[in-house]
């Protein structure tokens, strides 16, 4: 919880050796516990507030329940985007945001802040951040990660039952709100990620597992507002 939102306020995660495997477990849990927040915050305002400035109170806590962090790599992923092959490891390595990393994280947001706008379904919040970083658990698994840093001690430290455990949850939890399907989605938006992380890196960095997770959260989003508007 301390490495994925901002709970125990704001406290500074520690990796120490031997626990990032089954940290990374439960990566799915932690999601589905920030989306339960935000669900709850929705049963409280409902009724009591305009439903626009509802979804805006529920944006604004979702992204500060998650400390940004993923909006960061998000925006440091896009900044690497635009500059040569070569020196795309080291652009999205510096602290400051380049232009294009601004601009294309400012329109994925109001993309994102439309989506849950339009979403009616907000209890199935919890099912959406839960697979977005469960994605951030199968990329740390199976595909290589090339930067330095504790990507490479999750990726060393992660095991297949530790895999599969978040697997099984995932889809026991995805089966009681009857909507697997979003595992194959989330798998689509992961497989074309690494596809061209792959070609353009060799691999993954922590900077990419943040926009799986976002880019994840945005397209099962969409992925539900087009199964209940048909």
């Amino acid at each position: 919880m301390s490495m994925m939102s901002i709970f125990p306020f704001f406290k500074v995660h520690h990796f120490f050796k031997g626990i990032n495997g089954y940290s990374a477990m439960f990566y799915p849990l932690v999601g589905f516990l920030l989306g339960s927040i935000l669900y709850g915050t929705h049963l409280v305002l409902d009724g009591l507030v305009p439903p626009l400035h509802e979804a805006v109170i529920i944006f604004a806590l979702w992204v500060l329940l998650t400390g940004a962090l993923h909006l960061d790599g998000l925006s440091d992923t896009i900044d690497g985007l635009f500059v040569p092959k070569e020196r795309a490891l080291d652009v999205m390595k510096d602290s400051h945001v380049g232009g294009m990393g601004m601009t294309f994280s400012f329109v994925f947001l109001s993309l994102k802040l439309s989506s849950l706008l339009a979403l009616e379904a907000y209890y199935l919040l919890p099912l959406i951040l839960m697979f977005s970083r469960l994605n951030a658990t199968l990329a740390i698994y199976f595909f290589e990660y090339v930067s330095s840093g504790i990507g490479a001690l999750l990726k060393e430290e992660l095991k297949l039952k530790h895999l599969a455990l978040s697997v099984v949850f995932s889809l026991f939890v995805a089966s009681f709100f009857s909507l697997v399907s979003a595992f194959f989605v989330a798998l689509l938006v992961l497989f074309v990620s690494a596809k061209f992380f792959t070609n353009r890196l060799g691999g993954f960095t922590g900077d990419t597992y943040g926009f799986i997770i976002e880019m994840t959260e945005l397209f099962i989003l969409n992925y539900i507002i087009i199964l209940n508007f048909s």
